[in-house]
């Protein structure tokens, strides 16, 4: 998003669920911060181990869902 143009970058608060928020969100800072040296991102990246697991759309609720969700 940086590279688009935009000033901040929202990030969810979805770090209380990994292993580790506290380097998580100092990836993120890192990359967001250095998002023009890819090297720096390439080592933001590197530091954090293992990705964090998805949900499997299947398994969530239909209040969860955005697509039920009316405007």
């Amino acid at each position: 998003m940086r590279r688009l143009g935009a000033e901040a970058v929202f990030v969810a608060q979805e770090f209380s669920k990994s292993s580790d928020p506290e380097a998580r969100a100092k990836a993120v800072v890192k990359a967001t911060t250095h998002f023009d040296d890819p090297k720096a991102v390439l080592e933001a990246h590197e530091e954090l181990g293992e990705a964090m697991r998805g949900l499997d759309l299947r398994q969530l609720e239909e209040k969860d869902l955005l697509s039920t969700r009316g405007w």
